[in-house]
């Protein structure tokens, strides 16, 4: 525990969950948060006073290689979150998804090359796969980038296998399903399902309800992520983090206004909806290969498991401080 860990992303909502959780297993911290003129430490800015004071918080930016090889100096993991991830804005915008998702991961990797690190997890995400031929979804499912996003997610991840082939970095590649929790932009369906719902609203507004997808709670993706962390199995390898459990947009909306106890209508919302072959309609994870590798296991699963993180997501968000720091009426791209 004495390796110290750098955390790229940690100012965002995986990447927060993660240092904090690295931290109370008495791990040394550096958190790589994005630079701003406010001195924001995105969602670390919210984390308890004893985590804000036990890490190390470096302020730059991925597309730059000077700022990150600086910021690798003296790490031993890393853990490489830092990512545009909005699928809406990747149509408006693709060309920044190359430079930060793309170039951003060729700097992280380069910089591991040189200063030797001995261990680098790099972040997917099931979009990759586009809507499942098959179920459950193993890594070897063939690669189908419907979106910019995704396609510059895939393009990512084969640079990190590159060089794992080509310089032996050791490189392994976490591949978590549809993550929700505390603190999830409201870009996510799941922050826009609960935000309206907890601001009184019972018209919800959403894009397409008939696609499924596979909701991995956060403490079981940050935990699946420190497994990988700690294996030694999984260098070059692929690795899905997701519950196994397949669920419709619509029925997740009907599970949440049950927690609530709420009576909504969902309206759609044709901003909200993908262009037609853009849409991944289903999404359902296998978790065999990671228990193999490393261990690890959700303990939100089924759907027991999906309203029990749901009513803590809920919990949450009824909190008006938190509810707060969301524009519920506007559509978040």
């Amino acid at each position: 525990m004495n390796r110290k860990v750098l955390i790229t992303g940690a100012d965002g909502f995986i990447g927060s969950h993660l240092t904090e959780a690295l931290v109370r297993e008495g791990y040394p911290v550096k958190a790589f948060v994005f630079y701003n003129s406010f001195n924001s430490w995105g969602w670390l800015d919210a984390a308890p006073k004893d985590v804000q004071k036990s890490i190390e918080v470096f302020a730059g930016d991925v597309r730059d290689p000077h700022g990150v090889k600086t910021a690798m100096q003296d790490c031993d993991i890393v853990l490489h979150l830092a990512a545009l991830i909005g699928i809406p804005y990747s149509y408006h915008s693709p060309d920044t998804y190359v430079d930060t998702n793309i170039k951003g991961t060729l700097n992280i990797l380069q910089a591991a090359r040189e200063h030797g690190v001995s261990k680098v997890i790099h972040t997917s995400t099931s979009e990759v796969y586009g809507t499942a031929l098959s179920v459950p979804i193993t890594e070897e499912h063939p690669l189908q980038s419907q979106s910019p996003y995704s396609a510059s997610k895939t393009a990512a991840d084969q640079m990190a296998l590159s060089f794992y082939r080509s310089f032996q970095v050791p490189v392994a590649i976490a591949r978590p399903f549809n993550t929700y929790g505390a603190r999830q932009s409201a870009r996510a369906v799941i922050p826009t399902i609960i935000s309206q719902i907890a601001s009184g609203e019972n018209k919800i507004k959403l894009g397409s309800i008939h696609p499924t997808r596979d909701f991995n709670y956060i403490s079981d993706t940050v935990q699946g992520m420190i497994a990988m962390a700690k294996s030694n199995e999984v260098a070059g390898e692929v690795v899905n983090i997701g519950s196994g459990f397949e669920i419709s947009i619509g029925d997740t909306a009907k599970l949440i206004a049950e927690i609530f106890g709420a009576r909504v209508e969902i309206e759609m919302d044709e901003q909200r909806l993908r262009p037609k072959d853009s849409e991944v309609d289903r999404l359902c994870a296998s978790n065999v290969k990671a228990q193999k590798l490393t261990g690890w296991q959700p303990r939100y699963s089924g759907r027991e498991g999906l309203k029990k993180g749901l009513t803590e997501t809920v919990a949450w968000f009824r909190d008006p401080e938190n509810l707060k720091k969301y524009k519920v009426h506007n559509y978040n791209i």
